[in-house]
């Protein structure tokens, strides 16, 4: 999730004897090809909230949104911790990814742009949105807050041949 990506690293106890790491692009095509997503985020009392969302990755950061009186905008107020998580329910094939990081709000029109754009080239018109005020907005709900993933660290599970890989940012 960065032009210079550190080495992968293949974690041998996690992995099976011969499994190779996983690639980054193996990642990325993971990440792209994903309908859904989980987000895991901290409520301030410190338990934990996991929900289901859509995502787009934009300039090589996920990014997701989110109406700002919902769970997870008020979590994210109070700690930027997260972890996006995605893949199969396949347990002999197939590649789950994890991405670490903190969630950094974007407001710049430009940027909210090109989100808005990627949320409508992958998942069709009923997630079409414009920009307004810092937000993405839509005839159905108010406005929606946006947010990218500064990944800390990703984790490939590559299922089959097992092997754990992780990248540090």
């Amino acid at each position: 999730m960065t032009a210079q990506l550190p080495a992968a690293e293949l974690d041998r106890r996690y992995s099976a004897e011969s499994a190779p790491p996983s690639t980054w692009e193996q990642v990325t095509a993971a990440l792209d090809a994903a309908e859904v997503f989980w987000l895991s985020t901290v409520r301030p009392d410190g338990r934990p909230h996991v929900t289901p969302l859509i995502a787009v990755r934009v300039d090589d950061r996920m990014h997701f949104c989110t109406g700002p009186d919902e769970q997870k905008a008020r979590n994210l107020s109070a700690a930027d911790a997260c972890v996006l998580t995605t893949g199969t329910n396949a347990l002999g094939s197939g590649l789950d990814v994890v991405v670490e990081g903190r969630a950094v709000q974007v407001s710049d029109p430009e940027s909210l742009t090109r989100i808005a754009d990627a949320y409508r080239a992958k998942y069709g018109p009923d997630w079409s949105f414009d920009v307004a005020d810092g937000n993405f907005v839509n005839t159905v709900g108010g406005p929606a807050t946006v947010f990218r993933v500064e990944p800390a660290a990703v984790f490939a599970f590559a299922k089959g041949e097992y092997a754990q890989t992780r990248w540090r940012f």
